[in-house]
């Protein structure tokens, strides 16, 4: 799968993660920025490389903004910003959700 642009999806309000999705080179490339990241920053990561690779995406930068959000918003909001990010949104793939 190929990433054609920029795909944001999410908010910067509590509870919430903004999640970015750009092209990438090197493999999936994490940028997270959360008061929690001492905690749960690698449980977020995994959220969000595990989200991509199911959606079939092995690079790609990604720029995170948590706000405290469950795991089940991070795939959430990871696989909308995907799926924005290579144009796909016409063709729902809410079983990479599973």
């Amino acid at each position: 799968m190929e990433i054609k642009t920029v795909g944001v999806a999410g908010t910067l309000e509590s509870s919430d993660i903004q999640i970015m999705v750009s092209a990438g080179q090197n493999g999936i490339e994490i940028d997270l920025e959360s008061e929690v990241a001492k905690s749960y920053g690698d449980q977020i990561k995994k959220v969000i490389t595990d989200t991509l690779k199911k959606f079939g995406l092995d690079n790609a930068k990604v720029k995170a903004t948590d706000k405290g959000a469950l795991d089940c918003v991070i795939a959430a909001r990871t696989l909308a910003a995907a799926q924005r990010a290579t144009e796909t949104t016409d063709k729902p793939r809410l079983e990479v959700l599973q």
